[in-house]
């Protein structure tokens, strides 16, 4: 597997620690996690949505939780009793527990959350603070109506 070192850029840059970290993390292989899978779809300019296929769980079983630029889900399944469920042939459905962890960008807040047949939709939009828009700078030019005085006059003093 290649490793790229990013220790020169290190000394030349601050504040980037977080970004080198998250590309040293993207060469290694998540340790096979694909449960449960979703979708991420960009839905507007600065919105976006979290699509994940929780079948099985019921709102009250999953939690949310946006900490420090990770969004958390996780999933624990309520103890059932065995005098509900038949004997299972087959099993397709997972009840598993889960946790994913999303990374998301500076100024991406959870705007809210839904449960619908079986898909846990994590609705997100990107605040960008109002300091760090780009805006237009006007551009005053130095007009005045008197001329500007290129030489200065001589004084009898300095004729002699």
């Amino acid at each position: 597997m290649r490793h790229v070192d990013f220790s020169p850029l290190y000394r030349s840059t601050v504040g980037f620690d977080r970004l080198f970290s998250m590309l040293d993390g993207l060469g290694q292989p998540e340790q096979a996690q694909a449960y449960p899978p979703y979708n991420i779809e960009r839905t507007g300019e600065n919105t976006y949505r979290i699509t994940m296929a929780v079948a099985g769980f019921d709102e009250n079983e999953l939690s949310i939780e946006s900490r420090a630029n990770v969004l958390t889900v996780k999933a624990e399944k309520a103890n059932e009793t065995k005098e509900n469920e038949g004997e299972f042939l087959y099993r397709g459905i997972a009840k598993r527990a889960f946790e994913r962890r999303f990374q998301l960008a500076d100024h991406v807040e959870v705007q809210n959350a839904s449960l619908k047949n079986g898909l846990l939709h994590i609705d997100l939009l990107r605040n960008i603070p109002e300091a760090m828009k780009p805006r237009r700078i006007a551009i005053v030019s130095d007009v005045t109506d008197e001329p500007k005085q290129i030489e200065a006059q001589v004084t009898p003093t300095q004729v002699n």
